[in-house]
């Protein structure tokens, strides 16, 4: 599959990724027994896991978004932006960051200090993706979905300078 001028090939099928993520779900659901956890979901590649996680959670819950961007191209940027704020006051709430993708960890470490200024009772992470080569921060993961090499993917949400997105599987650069 072409997208734009690079070629890519299958990588993570959809049924994989239904799979691992109605196993974090099952976890999740487990493990917050008794709360109402807000989901806060990171545009915009994290919108097709999101739903698909909410899909399996059977708690009573919340789920907002928030817009951050690190990315340009192929790689990271390693400055983080934030474009689109949180409304919800988020003082003693139980807080699931959803995630697509994390990489370096950068976007995840700012965005963990910004939500901590608002003091939520608890702060959890869950990713469908880890890039283990390249993570390079001191947080706890605690709910990850697949551990992969550092390879552009993408795909469920994942894009190439916007295209890819619709992609029902997960797609990596295909090796020359």
């Amino acid at each position: 599959m072409i997208v734009h001028d690079k070629e890519f090939e299958t990588f993570i099928s959809h049924q994989s990724i239904l799979a691992k993520t109605k196993e974090l779900a099952q976890r999740i659901n487990e493990d917050y027994q008794g709360k109402s956890p807000l989901f806060i979901g990171v545009l915009n590649g994290v919108f097709m896991f999101a739903a698909d996680l909410m899909k399996e959670i059977n708690l009573p819950s919340e789920i907002s978004f928030i817009k951050l961007s690190s990315y340009e191209d192929l790689s990271s940027t390693g400055k983080v932006s934030e474009l689109i704020g949180l409304k919800e006051d988020l003082a003693g709430k139980d807080i699931i960051i959803v995630e697509d993708i994390v990489d370096t960890g950068e976007t995840m470490t700012h965005l963990l200090r910004k939500l901590a200024e608002l003091n939520p009772s608890s702060i959890e992470i869950a990713t469908l993706l880890l890039k283990v080569d390249v993570f390079k921060k001191d947080i706890d993961l605690k709910y990850v979905g697949f551990k992969i090499p550092e390879k552009f993917v993408i795909g469920y949400g994942l894009d190439y300078n916007g295209h890819g997105r619709n992609l029902k599987d997960i797609y990596q650069i295909k090796e020359q």
